[in-house]
């Protein structure tokens, strides 16, 4: 079994280097979870989910929810800003989203937005917490077991095709600084590796050569990191009672990756008109992804802007200027991404979702004695751009945008406050209503429990969400 492993590593290796993509790997140590269903079973609207995650907080009135535009003006008061963008029209009559966002604009027509997503109060609104519970639709705590639904909908459906892994997360980096690898969040915990996702963390590296010493040191610390994990696994391997499980496992992850669906994964058999149409930035290329994988098979694939702290959505700082430059990152990709699958006929089955943690407001307080290095330094007057944009955590109301997949085409939900700090005021979404909803649009019932070594979890907080039935169509 040990010259069998070491036989088809080099060609796992080859592949994964090629393609830029990382498996999560480790042992799935508890035997297959037994999954119940609750009666009755909802008819599916679609087969697949693309979450489109803006990680790091994208502030909803600079971006699907626009209120009163007020221009940067030195010595103005932060109290008086609302939004750093002015609203633009869109094609439904009824529905604006702020400047930067056209292409979106453009297609809103086939979406459902929802400006009332409420966060709840998890003691503190930390980037982490919100996206776990998010993410995994449970709130964070010290004995968290709760997979992310995208784990859940691979495991209790399946694949689509068995050679295009279930779950698959684009953008997310194999490895985060003050060594995380991975977020709580992006695991399968108690349903097994088989239900984890298989990372592609540089989409465009397929046909994109590095072209700095800098990269080409990240490629050597990737294959640096997956040479000792192999090393490391091995003589567990032979120990481990269930060795010749995940001996099968690992078998069925060599044909997946040699297998002729691997070439989904590479985007230089996309024209250059196509890979300019979605951007190039790695969001863009991202989506183009994902809808090649959607086209192979694939049943979940996550695509983020990425995790990096003060850069993407985590506006803390120059909160104008990195909005701007992130609408010019998804305005398109989005966008494209939409038409696409349509022009396919793969929108009707397929749910698109864009979505963050949380929104974000003005800060208002003066500077702290003593500040976090995530905590930006403003008075009450504003002196610089620097200050201008939405910088401060805010979990009283976001934006959630979905297209296809069931949902209604030009509807809008929810409604919020026209003045600080804009809180839901119409039809609050909570996440456990939320996911209850993607869920039935599969067909799966959101009092689906997963019961292993007698710990007991429903796939939706205590198996009581509801779907929103007003947003479906």
């Amino acid at each position: 079994m040990l010259d069998q492993s070491n036989t088809c590593r080099p060609q796992r290796r080859q592949f994964l280097q090629s393609a830029g993509a990382v498996t999560l790997s480790g042992l799935a140590t508890e035997p297959p979870p037994e999954i119940h269903a609750a009666e009755p079973v909802p008819e599916a609207s679609a087969d697949s989910v693309i979450l489109l995650w803006m990680g790091g907080g994208m502030a909803s009135t600079e971006t699907f929810d626009p209120k009163h535009f007020t221009p940067f003006e030195k010595g103005i008061s932060p109290k008086k800003i609302l939004c750093t963008f002015p609203a633009i029209d869109t094609a439904c009559d009824h529905i604006k989203v702020s400047q930067g966002l056209e292409r979106v604009a453009s297609v809103m027509d086939k979406a459902t937005l929802i400006r009332s997503y409420t966060a709840p109060d998890l003691e503190h609104a930390s980037h982490l917490r919100h996206q776990y519970h998010w993410l995994t639709g449970h709130p964070p705590t010290t004995s968290s077991t709760a997979p992310h639904f995208g784990s859940a909908i691979a495991k209790i459906l399946g694949p689509k095709n068995p050679l295009v892994p279930p779950f698959i997360n684009i953008g997310l980096p194999a490895f985060f600084r003050e060594g995380h690898h991975v977020t709580p969040a992006h695991t399968a915990e108690l349903l097994g590796n088989e239900s984890a996702p298989f990372f592609v963390p540089f989409p465009q590296r397929q046909y994109t050569s590095p072209t700095s010493s800098t990269l080409a040191r990240l490629d050597q610390f990737h294959q640096r990191k997956r040479r000792n994990l192999s090393s490391n696994t091995v003589g567990t391997f032979e120990r481990h009672p269930q060795s010749e499980r995940v001996w099968r496992s690992r078998l069925e992850e060599k044909r997946i990756i040699n297998s002729p669906s691997a070439n989904a994964l590479d985007l230089s058999l996309e024209s250059e008109r196509t890979r300019k149409q979605y951007g190039k930035g790695r969001f863009g290329r991202g989506c183009l992804l994902a809808r090649r994988l959607v086209e192979a098979g694939a049943r979940f694939i996550e695509v983020t802007t990425g995790s990096t702290p003060f850069s993407e959505c985590d506006t803390h700082e120059n909160g104008h200027k990195r909005m701007t430059l992130l609408k010019e990152e998804i305005d398109s990709a989005i966008a494209q991404l939409v038409l696409d699958l349509e022009d396919r006929g793969l929108l009707a089955r397929t749910l698109v979702v864009v979505a963050s943690e949380f929104s974000r407001v003005m800060i208002t307080e003066a500077t702290a004695p003593k500040r976090s290095k995530f905590q930006p330094n403003f008075s009450h007057r504003l002196t610089s751009m620097k200050s201008y944009g939405l910088h401060k955590h805010f979990t009283g109301a976001g934006s959630i945008l979905l297209f296809g997949g069931g949902f209604k085409r030009g509807h809008l939900h929810g409604a919020t406050a026209d003045e600080h700090p804009c809180t839901t005021i119409q039809d609050p979404v909570v996440i456990k209503d939320l996911h209850a909803t993607i869920y039935k649009t599969l067909g799966i019932s959101p009092q689906h429990k997963i019961e292993v070594d007698n710990r007991r979890l429903y796939i939706t907080r205590d198996g009581l969400g509801k779907p929103i039935d007003s947003l479906l169509s």
